[in-house]
This record gives structure tokens, C-alpha cells and sequence, in this order.
């Protein structure tokens, strides 16, 4: 541990789950999970119809090492959306929460994703540990995340900080960016959790606001990837402390977390067990590659899921975090596997490069794209959402070339380049997990960071 970076809390929450009264080394959690990984197979193959048939070739023998799970076969989105009910392990008299979530192109059957009541009391002790990180008895938290129903992301959230004495303020995602504000301010939210282009939003609002200077001290991003543009953006408004979540609904909501160190999430690894995985070939990678995360389940009894490919793509980060925790740290999530599109010979564009170079424009709260393979060349058109005052379309457009990829594109008449802006006032919306870079002229629909809870 290095001196004022405090330990996860995560590290004596798991130690307790997994080794308790004794001491957490890796050798004594790889053996948790090994004991937990085969219970849930064992589960799974005599409760499953889908997982008899998708195992019908793997030998029902016990694991002795978790590398040996490499041998199953993985499930896939496709699988969850086809054959999901078929996944859970329990009478739907068991089953208290069912979340559906839309894919992210036109077509296709909606994922459906099963809890048990024991599922979800898991999910919200994580969030009670995992948010003592940054918040204390007497804080007040304004959840800017769907909490309506019972056992939603933010339901959960909230009972999870009221076991920790921190008040939670629940309000939803924002539609308002006025009265979003308004409540923050009224409230004197000392945390704000939320989507991180509504997060920015809200601050690029208070900026001209002038009726109040109150401001958090730290914000918990989630549910999308953060870009590091808006952690830049939201420290410098409200010089304010910015941690970061990884997690999806298919986990379970809560994946992991950031400690003091701000150097990768430290994962919920008495629950799961994550693989990195060579997209193409498929073939486990060790630590410090880059890779397909693969998620499996190890405590799940509604729907547990069996080496599920994400579609993220991460890495495991060698070596002990500064803050002297012994679990795995996941590298911040920046793309998926389908997450680039062409724009010229041996060039590719990410949302993730399009986040990096708009939101530090001022006044950008939210952008959308479209690439046209209709037009000869390729057209990418840009259109930016700007808070306040709205700058010439040459300032979109130079920090567009700030992207190499379209840079290169442009300059060797592969890509024709052009910016649209728009007041917010006019045209904003700010939705959860959408951007996406949306294509014309090709089989697919869009590319983009996808939802995450």
C-alpha cells in the first residue's frame, strides 16, 4: 500500500466471502473460485436445457484448475437473446427481477436477463462496499440512473448506501438539464452517480448557471464507457474527484471499480471470474494483453452465464496496484470487437477516438455521427450538441483532424469531412449508452459503445 492510497474496500469484503478470518492471497481466491465455478456447473448442466445441449461434447468431470474452463464452449449474446429462458436454473416463481435490454442494431430478439432475489441482495452489498470507497456516513448521493422499479440499477444503489449510513436522493436519468441541476444544488448532493455524457452535461450547464455554487466532490461514472475528455472535463468544473464503474446488466450490474489509485478497476472476482481472450483465435491471454473480456458467473443461481463474451475489449493489468489490494485489476474499456468503422484503406474510426477529441471542445455535451458509404468518397458528417455559445464548424472539424485515421483519409481524397452545430436548446438528447457512429450504405446499422445497464 502506498502511503494516503487507501486499500479498495472490495479487498476486505471478498477476503471475508471467500478466506474469512484468514488472509486473501491469490492462491486462496483462485481456490474460492474453483470451488464456486464447479457448483455453478454442476447447476447448470442438470438445471439448464441450454447449457445439456451446448455442454453435450464436454465431459461432465470436475475442474482441478481454472485454466481448465477454457475447454467449454462460450456463450454468446445471440444465445442470451434466442435461447435465454432456457439458461435459468430456477422455477420463475424464484425468478423477483427481469431485465430486458434491446440490441443494438435493427434487428434481433431483445436480451432477457434473470435474477433471483438472492441474486440481487449480492448486487447490492457490492454496491454498499464498493461505494464506501468515496462516500461516508452523512453524505448525500443524487442517483441519476433508473431506479422506478424495485431491483433497478438504482433501487439497488440506493438500499446498498442506505446500509451505510449515506442518504440517497433518487432521481433518474437526466431529460432536464435545468432541474437536474436545480435538485443537485437544492439537495447539496455531495456525490453525484450517473451516465457520463449526462454527468457532463450537468456541468457544462452549471457552468452558466450562476445561481449557485454549490458542487460535488465526487462523481461515480457508469453504465457507458468513460471517456477520459469527460473525466478532464467534469475535474476541471468542479474540481472534484471522478471514479469509475465497470460493470453490465449480464454481470449482474456490478463488475468493478476503481480505488484511490485511478488505475483500473478492481474486479468483483468473488462472484465472477474473467477471461482475456484473443478475439479471433479465441485462446486465453495472459496478463497485460489485450483481449475480449469473457465473463463467468460463479455465484449467479437465476441465470448464470458460462464464459460469455462481452464484446469489450481490455486487459488484465500486471502487477499489484498502489493501493496494495491483491485483486485482478481490468484496464478502463475503450472498444469492442465490432467497434470500428472503415473510412479508407487501412484506416479505421472508433467512438472512442470521437470522444477523446470532441469533449474537450467547449460547451460539447453530446454528439451523434454517420458515415455514408453511399457517397464516393466515404462521407463522415459530425454533428455536435453545444451548451451556450456555438462555435464556427471549423473548430469541429479541426479536432476531427486531430484523429489521425481521418486525417490520413481525408488528405488522400478517401473521406470527405463535415460538422454540423446545433444548440442544445434546439437539439439535445442525452441518452444513456447511445453513442454510436450510425452507417448508411452498408449490412450493418451502427457501430457504437453500446448500453451497459
Amino acid at each position: 500500500m502506498t502511503v494516503g492510497i487507501p486499500v479498495t474496500p472490495l479487498d476486505a469484503w471478498i477476503t471475508e466471502k471467500t478466506v474469512a478470518g484468514g488472509f486473501m492471497t491469490r492462491e486462496a481466491l483462485s481456490l474460492y473460485q474453483l470451488g464456486r465455478l464447479n457448483e455453478t456447473l454442476i447447476r447448470a448442466r442438470g438445471r439448464s436445457p441450454f447449457y445439456q445441449c451446448h455442454w453435450a461434447d464436454v465431459a461432465p468431470d470436475s475442474l482441478k484448475r481454472l485454466e481448465q474452463l477454457a475447454g467449454y464452449p462460450f456463450t454468446t449474446p445471440a444465445d442470451v437473446s434466442e435461447r435465454g429462458l432456457q439458461m435459468v436454473c430456477v422455477s420463475q416463481g424464484q425468478i423477483s427481477r427481469v431485465v430486458t435490454l434491446t440490441t443494438s442494431g435493427t434487428t434481433g430478439s431483445p436480451k432477457r436477463i434473470y435474477f433471483t432475489a438472492a441474486d440481487q441482495e449480492l448486487t447490492t452489498d457490492f454496491f454498499r462496499c464498493g461505494m464506501s470507497t468515496f462516500t461516508e456516513p452523512g453524505d448525500r448521493v443524487l442517483i441519476m440512473l433508473p431506479g422506478e422499479r424495485p431491483g433497478s440499477v438504482g433501487d439497488l444503489l440506493g438500499k446498498g448506501l442506505l446500509r451505510s449510513g449515506v442518504f440517497p436522493i433518487a432521481y433518474g436519468l437526466v431529460t432536464n438539464l435545468a432541474a437536474a441541476v436545480a435538485r443537485m444544488c437544492q439537495e447539496q448532493a455531495t456525490c453525484l452517480v450517473g451516465v457520463p455524457v449526462q454527468i457532463l452535461a450537468m456541468a457544462r450547464y452549471w457552468e452558466h448557471w450562476e445561481k449557485s455554487t454549490w458542487a460535488p466532490g465526487c462523481i461515480l461514472l457508469s453504465t457507458d464507457y468513460v471517456p477520459l475528455a469527460i473525466v478532464r472535463e467534469l475535474k476541471q468544473i468542479w474540481n472534484c474527484e471522478v471514479y469509475e464503474h465497470y460493470g453490465m446488466t449480464e454481470m449482474g450490474l456490478g463488475g468493478g471499480l476503481e480505488c484511490a489509485a485511478h488505475n483500473g478497476y478492481h474486479l468483483r472476482e468473488a462472484d465472477l471470474y474473467i477471461e482475456i481472450i484473443d478475439p479471433v483465435s479465441a485462446q486465453p491471454l495472459p496478463d497485460g494483453e489485450y483481449g475480449e473480456v469473457v465473463v463467468t458467473t460463479l455465484t449467479r443461481l437465476g441465470m448464470p452465464l458460462i464464459r460469455y463474451r462481452t464484446g469489450d475489449i481490455s486487459r488484465f493489468i500486471p502487477g499489484q496496484c498502489l493501493c496494495g489490494s491483491v485483486l485482478r485489476r481490468l484496464e478502463r474499456v475503450q472498444s469492442r470487437t465490432t467497434g470500428r468503422v472503415h473510412i479508407g484503406i487501412d484506416a479505421w474510426l472508433t467512438i472512442a477516438e470521437l470522444d477523446e477529441v470532441l469533449f474537450p471542445v467547449p460547451g460539447i455535451i453530446n454528439f451523434s455521427s454517420m458515415i455514408s458509404y453511399d457517397d464516393s468518397p466515404v462521407r463522415l458528417l459530425v454533428t455536435a450538441s453545444v451548451l451556450g455559445r456555438i462555435p464556427e464548424e471549423s473548430v469541429i472539424l479541426d479536432a476531427l483532424r486531430q484523429i489521425s485515421s481521418i486525417r490520413g483519409a481525408e488528405s488522400t481524397g478517401q473521406l470527405t469531412l463535415t460538422a454540423e452545430v446545433v444548440s442544445a436548446d434546439e437539439g439535445l438528447i442525452i441518452e444513456a449508452g447511445k453513442r454510436v457512429i450510425n452507417i448508411s450504405g452498408s449490412n450493418e446499422s451502427k457501430v457504437g459503445s453500446g448500453e451497459r445497464i
